[in-house]
């Protein structure tokens, strides 16, 4: 809470009403979220009216919550959802003993705080092509861990190919006329080259599952995100570019995880 100030502050359930009035589901949740982030009466009232207008809550908070972890995000930086937890949890599920983890694409560098959270002694590298997505990720990551910004595997060490233990590649893959279908909060205010993943959502994927076996080590998995019906596709890809595919899914997440393994482990 905040101490007084010369204005007065909206009553709890004047928040509540508000929002719910600007069609947010969740809205005491977030009532609550906002009334104990804000440092004055004029925040708070200034936090609500943003939230009312549209901006997802995250960005107006400035954090997300993702495994257990608050990770700092800025306007315009894409939203780690809380579905991707699984793949988090499935690659924590493959990690050796000090892995050498990639985070591609990394907007907020969720995936791999996360990972490393985890993974004990972790060497931690992430890459993304949006600046503000790199800023963010550096506040986010654990000392020690390289950001670098560039187009996928461009920007990384050459020094790391071939020994990448895990590679967490939450690319886009919203088919690029389903972007327009997607709710104001990410359409609007998520950049779009976070989101639109080409015409049937598996261009980055296909790039990605192209590249990955000269990164990875023997034994080494690719991960990535997609939708249910674009798994068998994503499967194709890995396949084609040598990698041994799986596919995971959880009901709980609603989430499906594509797995690609450099043979020779």
């Amino acid at each position: 809470m905040f101490a007084s100030s010369g204005s007065s502050a909206p009553l709890p359930g004047e928040v509540v009403a508000r929002l719910r009035a600007a069609g947010c589901v969740f809205a005491e949740d977030e009532a609550r979220l906002l009334v104990a982030g804000a440092r004055t009466p004029d925040e708070l009232a200034a936090m609500v009216e943003r939230r009312a207008a549209g901006l997802p809550l995250e960005h107006v908070l400035g954090w997300a919550a993702f495994h257990g972890l608050r990770v700092a995000v800025d306007p315009g930086v894409f939203v780690p959802r809380r579905r991707t937890e699984f793949l988090v949890d499935r690659a924590a599920a493959l990690a050796p003993p000090r892995p050498v983890v990639v985070d591609l694409c990394c907007g907020s560098g969720a995936l791999g705080a996360a990972l490393a959270s985890v993974a004990e002694g972790a060497e931690l590298y992430a890459a993304d092509l949006d600046p503000a997505a790199v800023r963010c990720a550096r506040r986010n990551l654990p000392a020690g861990a390289r950001v670098y910004q560039g187009d996928l595997f461009a920007p990384l060490p050459a020094g790391i190919r071939g020994r990448v233990d895990l590679l967490l590649a939450n690319v886009p893959y919203v088919p690029s006329e389903e972007v327009g279908l997607l709710p104001p909060e990410a359409r609007i205010h998520e950049a779009r080259v976070a989101l639109d993943g080409g015409a049937d959502g598996l261009d980055l994927v296909r790039r990605v599952a192209g590249e990955a076996p000269g990164w990875l080590a023997p034994g080494g998995s690719l991960l990535v995100e997609t939708g249910e019906r674009q798994a068998g596709g994503a499967v194709e890809a890995f396949a084609a570019g040598g990698l041994v595919p799986s596919v995971a899914t959880s009901e709980e997440w609603h989430a499906t995880v594509v797995i690609g393994t450099r043979p020779g482990g």
